[in-house]
């Protein structure tokens, strides 16, 4: 869902944003790190702001202020315990401001602050006068499983392509559903998929992506955002601690606490057994 309040674009998600975000403040309910802080100086707007994502480790989760204060764009994020992830406009109503970076402090927000009351602060903001600086791959193989799904590191949720159908990713993006609503949890028919909690934060959001992808019948589980940054599948690979599973994965054998790649080895294993046992049915 995106909605406009005069200057003021209301989003679930920074990726939904397109050139006409221009000029404009963003409240965006995707998580502070790097690659939503890439999309917002891209979108050269005035102001943005994010959700701090349970900060996290190496405090990824507010990576966005030091990234757009480069640039002298205006940044806030929003506390997560304050208003759910994912969901642009229950930050807008209950969002409480947690941290900004210099830009946004030089026009008078500050941390406390509700986020309506920064949003119209920082529309005296101005958008990055240079482009930022080229994004590192975010989408790249984490193992190929020659003749099996591959796993695929996406660092955006968003970077799922229509052949991903039956293969496992592991997203850097938080688990939480956009707007509340089911059908954004994946776009493609995925064999699993690992998400960051966020620190799952008020409504427990970071992790409503895996009640509806048991739904759609996929296998799926959150990293403690205190185990791995948050916007990098990098990290989730190889930091990454499970902090909740859906009833799919606890099915194949995952259990909070487990590594990725040991997520990773039960889904392969439960699915090897499951083609073992359609080819051997009468």
């Amino acid at each position: 869902m995106t909605a406009m309040h005069t200057d003021v674009l209301v989003t679930d998600s920074i990726t939904k944003l397109g050139a006409e975000a221009a000029g404009r403040v963003a409240v965006a309910a995707s998580h502070g790190g790097l690659y939503a802080a890439y999309l917002a100086a891209k979108l050269k707007l005035s102001g943005v702001i994010l959700n701090d994502a349970g900060v996290g480790l190496d405090e990824a989760g507010i990576a966005c202020l030091r990234y757009l204060d480069a640039l002298s764009m205006a940044a806030a994020v929003i506390g997560h315990d304050s208003a759910r992830i994912g969901d642009g406009a229950d930050m807008l109503a209950r969002g409480i401001v947690s941290h900004v970076n210099e830009a946004a402090a030089r026009l008078g927000c500050a941390p406390g602050a509700r986020c309506a009351e920064t949003a119209a602060a920082m529309r005296g903001g101005l958008p990055p006068s240079t482009d930022p600086p080229a994004y590192a791959e975010a989408r790249f193989v984490l193992r190929a499983n020659p003749g099996g799904p591959p796993v695929w590191g996406i660092d955006s949720n968003s970077l799922a392509r229509a052949e991903d159908a039956g293969a496992i990713l592991v997203t850097g993006s938080h688990g939480g559903l956009l707007g509340g609503k089911p059908e954004t949890a994946i776009g493609v028919p995925a064999l699993a998929a690992v998400y960051n909690d966020a620190g799952m934060g008020i409504d427990r959001a970071g992790i409503s992506r895996l009640p509806a992808l048991d739904a759609r019948g996929i296998a799926a589980a959150t990293v403690a955002a205190a185990s791995a940054r948050i916007g990098d599948a990098r990290s989730a690979w190889v930091t990454g601690r499970l902090s909740a599973v859906n009833r799919l994965a606890a099915e194949a054998g995952a259990a909070t606490g487990m590594s990725v790649p040991e997520f990773v080895d039960c889904i392969l294993a439960h699915a090897r057994v499951q083609t073992s046992g359609r080819r051997s049915a009468p």
